[in-house]
């Protein structure tokens, strides 16, 4: 019977081999957050609140994989006639997202320099997802996305951690876990998973320096 890598041994090693990271806040800006909606509000001529109110019915759903992108923008933007296109709003969605630069490097150093495995652990909906990938190539860097839209489970479920750690095969103590939201950094540590509430790139590097993984001088 195969084991699940959380379940081995106490007296393993407890080095770090895998990173687990969030992709908005972390490695990108959030995909579709409250700033780009209202920033999408002023640039479409939309009622906000409007927004709003549909879009946090459906958006956990989107996320969940249940719903596709074209099934978000019909309830939420296009469930009246509109002077713009689904094209154009789209590409304004997509144009939100924006690069961490100097946490994209620290991963990539981190990455080479103590081969670890780099697993994504991430809220996101399916073409979002993969544009954000494709755009910024975050393929090259990671090797596992356990992305909510693939796997059908939303942090906080814990349950999208568990399901992380079987198909990445590390024990959760050999794991480091960096995540901006507080509640999923309690969770994930719920697990036994060590966790770095990110708020900036000095902190999260420092902090990861403390649990043996240093970048290069």
């Amino acid at each position: 019977m195969i084991q699940s890598a959380n379940h081995k041994n106490d007296g393993e090693n407890t080095a770090i081999t895998c990173l687990f990271l969030d992709i908005g806040g972390v490695l990108l800006t959030d995909g579709w957050d409250r700033h780009a909606r209202e920033r999408a509000a002023i640039n479409f001529k939309l009622e906000l609140a409007e927004i709003e109110e549909r879009h946090h019915l459906a958006w956990d759903t989107y996320q969940e994989g249940k719903l596709t992108l074209e099934d978000y923008l019909d309830w939420v933007v296009f469930h009246q006639k509109r002077p713009f296109s689904r094209a154009q709003f789209r590409h304004f969605m997509f144009e939100q997202s924006k690069p961490h630069p100097e946490m994209i490097e620290l991963v990539t150093q981190l990455k080479l320099r103590h081969s670890l495995k780099i697993a994504v652990v991430s809220n996101e909906g399916r073409e979002l997802n993969a544009y954000r990938i494709a755009q910024f190539k975050l393929d090259e860097l990671v090797d596992l996305f356990i992305s909510s839209c693939f796997v059908h489970l939303l942090k906080p479920d814990a349950d999208i951690f568990r399901l992380a750690l079987d198909i990445a095969q590390v024990p959760a103590r050999q794991i480091a876990y960096i995540e901006n939201t507080p509640m999923f950094v309690q969770v994930a540590e719920s697990l036994g998973i060590r966790s770095v509430l990110h708020t900036d790139y000095a902190s999260t590097s420092a902090t990861l320096a403390s649990f043996g993984l240093q970048r290069e001088s």
